[in-house]
């Protein structure tokens, strides 16, 4: 075996694999800064200042909390809100890292689940550490608890999910230490296929409020553009401002979906420790800085209808969520055999609601923070609210919404059809038409008994004659009679009865007097002897 080949190789690539994910993304964020900086005409930092901004602002995707030791006062100020727009390179770079390591090369194999995750976490967490160690003593330096949550968190989760995806994505089965009882259970429910539908629903879910949030927000800056293009000038002076305030604003949008998500669930968002704005009103005295998204905060004072029409918002994610538990509970063309029971749809889109209300949360939490002290220690949605509103509200809506829909689908078709009243002559118009398709596919014969039994229904003996009033037949598809009939069974000498429920010639050819029935018999049909009039009956 050669070096290359080595587990030792192997395992040091991997390795590498993470050093080199977090290098990718702390250069194409020092770079990002350099422009700027290089494009702006008067800036005080010198090329030092600058390499420490754009390292702690790499930490800060990944959720460590920074500090600002050069304000007015003099005071340290914290920054802990995450512009989660940054935060989507370096999550994607390790995930891609982590996947990557558990494909084999040609010559040379792949390391073992657990290890590819602990080395590449490794590999990126050292790399952290380096950044962490160089931004101390500068104008941004980093909360030490913070590195290990969430920074560390957000490491682990983003390459276990890579790990997981090049595993084929597996849900289940449960570890070997779980009880027998609850792995039997879990393998007789269907566990990974509910799992898998959960998490659907659950990202459906937390993707409509995100988007309703977005739509909020254009909304919002469309009716208040005047002094969203007042603040950008205010902001910027020349060219290279107004850039360097369109790309803060960019990688902040995703936060001001997050709190418009937030507005209209209902908790609303903070501005300042003195501030609150929710659908019902803008109260308090807000500390709300100069920047062009925050002109899309409402007006002070109590809400109107048009405040209120937010809450369209989660009443569309709480559907979204019932919609995407029923296509598995009950498809469109699932029979009630096949469609899931009562209790496991409403489990189901109940587990989907919570998984909603755990990723708002999430992403809640990390679009609030501080931005200062004092009234700006508050600013943004409250995370645990916002979650408790977006599982409210989407169990709320989902669940019913799912059994509703469950109900509904499983009535169509023709089985739940049989309460329908048939007219006569639309049955008659029927069968004719069948007989004509027999005769023009070559069956003249078949086609002419079919029809002389639509015109003209032949009376047996015992059997209730066909209604022509046009309010019923006798008979329907599900073999449901009408109250006061009974149903006998009818045969004539020289038949027997079929496993179709059709009463066939005994020559194999088809009578006069067949029909069809929805019902059939629980006996098998050879052990029944076919009943015969009491006049053609020979002596015993």
């Amino acid at each position: 075996m050669s070096a290359e080949q080595s587990p030792s190789a192997v395992l040091t690539f991997t390795f590498l694999r993470g050093v080199l994910a977090a290098g990718l993304g702390l250069g194409a964020l020092t770079v990002l800064v350099m422009v700027l900086w290089i494009s702006s005409p008067a800036t005080d930092d010198g090329l030092g200042g600058v390499l420490h901004t754009a390292a702690g602002l790499w930490l800060l995707a990944h959720g460590a909390e920074l500090i600002r030791t050069d304000t007015l006062g003099g005071a340290r100020a914290p920054v802990g809100l995450v512009p989660l727009l940054l935060t989507v390179a370096p999550v994607w770079l390790l995930h891609r890292a982590a996947r990557d390591a558990l494909e084999p090369d040609e010559g040379r194999p792949a390391p073992s689940a657990v290890a590819a995750f602990a080395l590449v976490v490794g590999g990126y967490l050292l790399v952290g550490a380096t950044v962490a160690l160089y931004v101390r003593g500068g104008s941004l330096t980093v909360n030490a608890p913070s590195l290990f949550f969430p920074a560390a968190i957000v490491v682990a989760g983003a390459a276990a999910a890579g790990v997981w995806t090049a595993s084929g994505r597996p849900i289940g089965p449960p570890p070997s230490w779980a009880p027998v009882r609850l792995r039997e259970e879990l393998a007789r429910s269907g566990f990974r296929k509910r799992a898998d539908t959960v998490c659907r629903s659950a990202a459906a879910g937390v993707a409509v409020l995100l988007g309703g949030g977005a739509l909020l927000v254009a909304v919002g800056l469309v009716w208040h553009a005047p002094a969203a293009q007042q603040s950008f000038v205010q902001l910027s002076g020349d060219w290279a401002g107004r850039v360097s305030v369109v790309l803060l604003a960019l990688v902040l949008v995703p936060d001001a979906a997050v709190w418009g998500a937030a507005y209209g669930l209902g908790p609303g968002f903070a501005l300042g420790t003195a501030s609150t704005v929710t659908p019902l009103a803008f109260s308090g005295r807000p500390a709300l800085p100069v920047f062009p998204l925050l002109a899309a905060v409402p007006e002070q004072g109590p809400g109107t209808a048009p405040n209120w029409a937010a809450a369209a918002v989660p009443v569309v994610a709480g559907v979204a969520v019932a919609w995407f538990t029923v296509r598995r509970a009950a498809p469109a063309q699932a029979g009630r055999d096949e469609a899931w029971s009562l209790r496991e749809t409403a489990l189901t889109a109940g587990m989907g609601a919570l998984g909603c209300g755990v990723g708002t949360a999430v992403l809640a939490a990390a679009a609030g923070g501080p931005l200062g002290t004092r009234a700006l220690v508050a600013f943004g949605p409250v995370w645990w609210l916002t979650g408790a509103a977006a599982l409210a509200w989407t169990a709320l809506l989902g669940v019913p919404g799912a059994l509703l829909v469950r109900a509904w689908r499983l009535r169509g078709g023709e089985r739940g059809r049989w309460w329908r009243r048939v007219p006569a002559q639309e049955a008659t118009d029927e069968a004719a038409e069948g007989a004509t398709t027999d005769a023009a596919q070559g069956a003249p014969d078949e086609a002419a008994a079919g029809a002389s039994v639509a015109q003209a229904p032949a009376e047996v003996p015992g059997q209730a004659p066909q209604r022509t009033d046009g309010s019923r037949r006798w008979w329907t598809r599900s073999g449901r009679r009408e109250a006061g009939e009974k149903a006998e069974p009818v045969s004539t000498p020289g038949t027997l009865p079929t496993p179709g429920g059709r009463l066939a010639a005994a020559g194999g050819g088809k009578g006069e007097d067949s029909e069809s029935y929805d019902f059939l018999p629980t006996d098998p049909w050879y052990e029944r002897t076919t009943v015969r009039p009491p006049e053609e009956a020979g002596p015993s």
